[in-house]
């Protein structure tokens, strides 16, 4: 009886510090890569010149100053131009092109708040008939891929869990897939989980 006792408090001492020092190490990690960004400064302005010492979290101030400052000028016509600029120059290198590219294209479609992209999450059957699991509208087939689908089709992400940044991208007819009336959020604690941490329940979704 005792060791149950000392084995439930033992789990659930578990249960608390495990997130927190999980959460702690992806802070320490962001804020790592962010202090890099204090290269850019110039040794005058650096705060460990200014101050005598590091200040933790700096880099991810002027990183976040950095972006602020960057849509801020392309925001204009001026900026825009010096885009379209860089872009052109990058475009004209070879292996630089590709992977700029293929990468604009994907930021542009997660990022976009026109785009469809994990925006809505969906009930689909996957793997097999009778299975169920949830997944994310990405938005519509393109290319010679619509000579080859009979009917309306979607563009489907089915992540995996407990990481949903691997997963795979299929197509399912619009007419096999359920839109939840759950929020992203929800959806993504609810994968990562794996099923343990249940969404609040909402009023069924009526189309």
């Amino acid at each position: 009886m005792r060791g149950q006792l000392i084995k439930r408090y033992f789990i659930t001492g578990l249960l608390i510090w495990v997130p927190l020092a999980i959460t702690a190490w992806v802070l320490s990690l962001i804020a790592g890569a962010a202090d890099q960004s204090l290269r850019l400064l110039p040794e005058f302005i650096h705060p460990h010149n200014l101050l005598g010492f590091d200040i933790p979290g700096a880099g991810i101030v002027v990183t976040l100053l950095i972006i602020l400052i960057t849509g801020l000028l392309a925001a204009n016509f001026i900026g825009q131009r010096l885009v379209n600029w860089w872009e052109k120059l990058l475009a004209r290198i070879p292996v630089v092109n590709s992977i700029y590219n293929g990468v604009k294209q994907v930021s542009d479609t997660l990022l976009s708040s026109s785009g469809m992209a994990f925006r809505q999450p969906l009930l689909v059957q996957y793997p097999h008939q009778g299975s169920w699991t949830i997944a994310f509208l990405t938005g519509e087939p393109g290319g010679d891929v619509v000579n080859h689908l009979k009917g309306e089709h979607v563009s489907v992400y089915v992540p995996t869990t407990p990481n949903p940044t691997s997963g795979f991208f299929l197509m399912f007819p619009k007419s096999q897939v359920i839109e939840l009336n759950m929020d992203v959020d929800e959806a993504l604690k609810y994968i990562i989980s794996m099923g343990v941490v249940a969404p609040p329940p909402h009023p069924k979704k009526t189309s």
